[in-house]
């Protein structure tokens, strides 16, 4: 039994009822490689071992690296790093295969692991996390609603993302004082046209500037009145009214306006 650790924001799930359809959601193929994020003291790791796929763990943890060793040492690989430090693009390289992804993540790094995980996105087929409920909220919000915002972009912008069942506090250990529920991420073959590096500059801006217009906040990127003028949409609009393919049209029209101009 590991003592769990706040700092490395540990919560051990316990519940085997919600551990077994997480395997069952994953609908596992032989030959398949599943990366486990924060393998912890092996709650879902003993159920994927049982699965005829490749199985890598990722474990911060030290403590329960020898534990997971010590279980699994012949089904699992097992890699003693922060999860951020990891290259998915070398695993999938060294396996010549996309990559299935799972965990219980730390809730504290759920931005930087999902965002982690797009820039991986040609080799991710596809991600089932769980993360707090209010997240996964704002991971399938459309526009104009109070929980939509940069990361529900950036979520429907890589993946096609589904809330699959709550989970509730009391699955836990140490019991966290908010409720979680499963996501999976299945990751878009071909992403929408555009040039993506303006359209992420783009919504970074315009939300930096939440409570002002779509024009205060393209301005921070450089553009003049005279440009803007040549935008077809609605720049008086805020931008959490905006959908991902908005978003998108506005970026095309300003990637034009670049190109004409020599910017």
């Amino acid at each position: 039994m590991i003592i769990p650790k706040k700092s490395l924001g540990q919560n051990f799930l316990r519940d085997e009822n919600i551990l077994r359809k997480i395997i069952d959601s994953l609908n596992l193929r032989e030959g398949n490689i599943v990366v486990e994020i924060g393998s912890g003291q092996g709650a879902l790791t003993k159920y994927l071992c049982e699965k005829p796929v490749r199985l890598i763990g990722i474990e911060v943890d030290k403590r329960a690296v020898q534990l997971l060793k010590d279980r699994f040492s012949e089904r699992l690989e097992i890699l003693h790093r922060d999860v951020l430090d990891v290259d998915l693009g070398e695993l999938a390289k060294q396996y010549e295969a996309s990559l299935r992804v799972v965990g219980n993540i730390p809730y504290y790094l759920t931005s930087e692991i999902l965002f982690w995980l797009f820039d991986s996105h040609s080799i991710v087929a596809d991600a089932t996390l769980m993360i707090q409920l209010e997240v996964a909220r704002r991971l399938t919000a459309q526009p104009k609603n109070k929980e939509y915002g940069i990361l529900s972009i950036f979520t429907q912008y890589f993946t096609d993302c589904e809330i699959l069942f709550k989970v509730s506090r009391n699955s836990f250990f140490p019991k966290p004082e908010v409720d979680s529920a499963v996501v999976k991420l299945k990751f878009k073959e071909k992403l929408p046209a555009g040039d993506y590096t303006l359209f992420r500059s783009i919504v970074r801006s315009a939300f930096g500037k939440r409570r002002k217009t779509l024009r205060n906040g393209l301005k921070t990127l450089g553009y003049t009145e005279l440009d803007l003028a040549r935008v077809t949409f609605d720049l008086n609009k805020r931008p959490e009214e905006l959908s991902v393919e908005e978003f998108l049209k506005i970026t095309n029209e300003l990637y034009s306006v670049s190109k004409s101009t020599n910017r």
